[in-house]
């Protein structure tokens, strides 16, 4: 199963705000300084356009990431108990994903998605192995306006119990062949296959973009 390319105006969103991101890190103020600046707002109207997001808060959220551009890594857990799928609704669209978020500045990705799957579902897992390494932004719901990588992880429970959180309403467990509307730009449905093929064959290596 192939990830679908992001749409072209996205491409170019990223690639404009990439560049000025870049280009305002590296030069003192003056006439550059100001082109890079236009730039920005360049990307920013164009998310504007094509999505429900103002310009005021995408060049809010692209201020939140200075210096040079760089890819975000977005961690996941997957736990599976009696052949379900372990999975949290998130509050922000109702919808269910594996546990986990971005990662923290300090944390290695295997303590940050411990973190993550006891914050939002409330279970203590001990990561395993890597059910793969994606490119998050080849998807048909890409991750935030960022370039992004997704790391996997098959994870055994530990500890705890079923809870919610700050970010999730429910927790639960799903049949692969009945799952819940996911938060594509989370958890899709290539992950979930990937991690039940993981789940049947330890041996299977970890899948990368």
């Amino acid at each position: 199963m192939h990830n679908e390319p992001s749409p072209q105006w996205l491409n170019w969103a990223r690639e404009i705000q990439a560049l000025s991101q870049t280009g305002l890190a590296f030069n003192e103020p003056g006439y550059d300084h100001d082109r890079y600046t236009r730039l920005t707002e360049i990307a920013a109207e164009i998310i504007a356009q094509q999505t429900p997001v103002s310009k005021a808060d995408a060049l809010s959220s692209f201020s939140a990431q200075p210096g040079y551009a760089t890819v975000k890594v977005d961690v996941r857990g997957a736990v599976i108990r009696d052949g379900k799928i372990l999975l949290v609704q998130e509050r922000r669209d109702e919808r269910w994903c594996m546990p986990g978020g971005w990662a923290d500045i300090g944390d290695t990705p295997s303590d940050m998605v411990a973190r993550e799957m006891w914050e939002e579902s409330g279970f203590e897992v001990k990561p395993s192995r890597i059910v793969g390494i994606y490119d998050a932004n080849r998807s048909q719901a890409p991750t935030e306006f960022f370039h992004a990588y997704k790391i996997v992880f098959m994870c055994d429970v530990v500890g705890g119990e079923a809870r919610t959180s700050d970010e999730t309403m429910d927790v639960g467990f799903f049949d692969p062949l009945s799952l819940p509307p996911l938060s594509e730009c989370r958890t899709n449905s290539r992950h979930i296959a990937d991690v039940f093929a993981h789940w049947q064959d330890p041996t299977k290596q970890p899948i990368f973009d």
